[in-house]
């Protein structure tokens, strides 16, 4: 198995799946060399999905050379070098393991996958690989947000002091209707958990890379409001959980409240984060998501504290000088773009992307201590510091 990317032709790239993220994904290949102009060129090869007439029209209107419904004979073509996954998770594991193995760099999106025994046996592939110059990375696309960059950036400068406390709320409201159709993300044998794997794994991930702490304990609760939902066959259990709420002790001594849903009536995308350190603190929320708030003491004096809403739409800022004149925002769909541009400079550097298969593991064992404490009437459950990645800054 080797990584093998000839120089004189862009890499090619195949998407899997086209829906939702297949459509963001797509979005961010089509775009990332027109803002990223020093990033290795890339080809959209080909655009995978189930069924051919709808991945034919999703391939058309996405920009992809070719279209497939065979993810097994994709990652085989010479003329593929680099796989993105957006599978459902059941089948994470299975596609990854096998893009790795025939020497495919892979983006995966998050969850790593359903579960830590599927995760673990793709981080010792990711290993492997990586023995042979072959790249990994896992889709946590809210830390390409710049706010939430410049956020991890204030924090490891010791700009608020020492991380006591952080809250964490994503709140969607998708599900609240309990007239809602069934789908694949209420099944646990397909989505391997509702809300913690769908939500609480970015707020987790984002709890690392903010603070480079781990988690070293969780005491959760989960609850499922709608335990049936209409299918195609008619009524169907709803076997996973349509909202979490979680307290994690990390190892630095933190102490982090986290809350996620997919039935908080009037809540459309709600990811709200803040960092409450010993001289200060930072704020974000996702539905603003061009600004940061800081809030510090100059000195350590109260007298001068105050509170900054910052614009982060500088050329300086991270990823911005790839974008606007300053004061003109981004969106979320640029999140996507900043993510493929820093996979592409570690593939033209040889240099291992972040987060790593390794960080997506951390995170699904503290999803896994969740369950198990919800699980366990809401007991605080270990999460070992010696099985955890501790998130630390991208450098791509």
């Amino acid at each position: 198995m080797t990584a093998a990317h000839p120089h004189e032709r862009p890499l090619g790239v195949a998407v899997l799946g086209y829906s939702f993220m297949g459509k963001a994904h797509s979005n961010a290949w089509r775009n990332v060399r027109a803002f990223f102009p020093d990033v290795p060129p890339v080809r959209q090869a080909v655009l995978v999905g189930r069924d051919a007439a709808q991945v034919a029209a999703a391939g058309a209107a996405y920009g992809w050379d070719e279209t497939a419904t065979d993810w097994r004979q994709v990652i085989e073509r010479p003329d593929v070098d680099l796989v993105d996954v957006c599978l459902p998770g059941h089948l994470h594991a299975e596609v990854a393991q096998a893009a790795l193995a025939a020497g495919k760099h892979v983006l995966l999106e998050k969850p790593l996958a359903n579960d830590v025994a599927e995760a673990e046996a793709l981080v010792e592939a990711a290993r492997s690989a990586r023995a042979h110059g072959v790249r990994s990375m896992v889709g946590f696309n809210y830390r390409r947000v710049p706010a939430l960059e410049l956020a991890r950036d204030l924090v490891a400068q010791g700009r608020i002091g020492t991380v006591r406390q952080v809250r964490i709320c994503y709140l969607q409201d998708w599900l609240t209707d309990e007239s809602a159709p069934m789908t694949w993300r209420l099944r646990r044998e397909q989505a391997g958990s509702g809300v913690i794997g769908d939500l609480a794994s970015h707020a987790v991930d984002q709890l690392g890379f903010l603070t480079g702490d781990s988690v070293a304990s969780v005491s959760a609760t989960t609850r499922t409001f709608v335990p049936e939902r209409t299918g195609p066959a008619g009524p169907e259990a709803v076997t996973v959980e349509d909202a979490a709420w979680a307290t994690l002790q990390t190892h630095g001594g933190a102490v982090a409240s986290l809350e996620v849903s997919r039935v908080a009536a009037g809540r459309k995308n709600g990811f709200q984060i803040e960092v409450y350190g010993s001289r200060g603190s930072v704020s974000f929320d996702l539905e603003h998501l061009n600004q940061l708030r800081v809030h510090d003491a100059p000195g350590g004096s109260t007298l001068t504290a105050g509170t900054t809403d910052v614009m982060v739409t500088e050329p300086g800022h991270p990823h911005l000088e790839a974008w606007w004149p300053t004061g003109h925002v981004l969106g979320w769909d640029h999140t996507f773009t900043n993510q493929a541009a820093d996979l592409l400079r570690c593939l033209a550097t040889g240099t291992d992307p972040r987060p790593s298969f390794e960080d997506g593991l951390a995170v699904q064992r503290v999803l896994a201590a969740m369950e198990q404490s919800a699980a366990d009437g809401s007991r605080c459950v270990a999460v070992g510091a010696d099985e955890l990645a501790v998130s630390v800054p991208v450098t791509a």
